[in-house]
């Protein structure tokens, strides 16, 4: 099986605690690995150096058998993130959100249209598509989020949290989501 995330011995260190120590993994195309522990673990710390956002101290960190450091940043059209945030422009709509989205991943013009409406329609908001994404719940938010991580169609989708915060169907509504994503072999 291909390696689509491989970490060999990532750590990470601020000033005198350890966040993250030697960990090691790999993640195989279409595997959904869960990094699972308590508030301080270092969860959040390894998704935001698989990112590419920060550095590891040790180690290294390879997506679709690309480093994350230190090689040519199209390593970043192998990854879509999802933050624990919400990372949209309130003032624009869901479908102008992607559009937006896709083109930093170089999804342009038509095919950029028919992506977000494609997605919009996944996530279940083809009918809201053009309201400004103040107007929508938490919940909402949360899946045309998830939708933008998707615009260029990456082999791995990084997710800090996407159900924290949001009622219970919403959250049952991006587990289906989730499950859907693992059908298509996303990792």
């Amino acid at each position: 099986m291909n390696n689509v995330l491989h970490l060999e011995s990532v750590s990470k260190r601020y000033t005198t605690h350890t966040a993250v120590d030697h960990i090691s993994l790999s993640v195989g195309a279409g595997e959904f690995y869960g990094l699972l522990g308590p508030n301080g673990a270092g969860k959040t710390t390894t998704i935001t150096m698989v990112s590419g956002i920060l550095p590891p101290d040790t180690g290294v960190i390879h997506v679709s058998g690309l480093p994350v450091y230190g090689g040519s940043s199209a390593v970043r059209r192998h990854m879509g993130i999802v933050p624990q945030e919400i990372a949209l422009y309130d003032e624009l709509s869901a479908f102008d959100n992607l559009v937006f989205w896709g083109s930093l991943y170089g999804v342009t013009g038509h095919a950029a249209h028919q992506r977000a409406r494609q997605l919009l329609e996944w996530v279940g908001l083809s009918d809201r598509m053009r309201h400004a994404v103040k107007t929508y719940s938490g919940g909402m938010k949360r899946r045309v989020n998830i939708a933008a991580s998707l615009m260029h169609d990456p082999a791995l989708i990084i997710m800090d949290e996407p159900t924290v915060g949001i009622d219970p169907q919403s959250r049952n509504k991006i587990y289906e989501l989730l499950e859907d994503l693992h059908a298509q072999g996303k990792s």
